[in-house]
């Protein structure tokens, strides 16, 4: 009955699994697979709220759409930042961060 949305929400959480083990070296595409990963739990939690009727998970959704929203926008800011200062976004690069 609602197998074919867990489905589906198997499907995308796997692909952003699979997106950030076989992509380790662009930064955007990492960060775009764990907000899939992100959109993928969400899906199914409110899948899983509609099927119980409580509303626990559609807002437990809302709350984690919030926080991924502003974690998308905070990495994308020190990407930038990030670009103007060294010129690249290589993954490789990245171990200058660490202090």
């Amino acid at each position: 009955m609602y197998y074919e949305y867990l489905t589906v929400g198997i499907v995308l959480f796997i692909l952003g699994v699979l997106g950030i083990v076989l992509n380790r070296s662009n930064l955007i595409i990492m960060l775009m697979s764990i907000e899939l990963m992100l959109l993928a739990i969400s899906f199914t939690m409110t899948l899983f709220s509609v099927v119980i009727d409580n509303l626990i998970g559609q807002i437990f959704t809302i709350m984690v759409l919030t926080v991924a929203a502003a974690e998308s926008a905070i990495g994308l800011a020190i990407l930038v930042a990030y670009y103007r200062v060294r010129g690249t976004i290589a993954v490789k690069s990245l171990n200058l961060l660490r202090g």
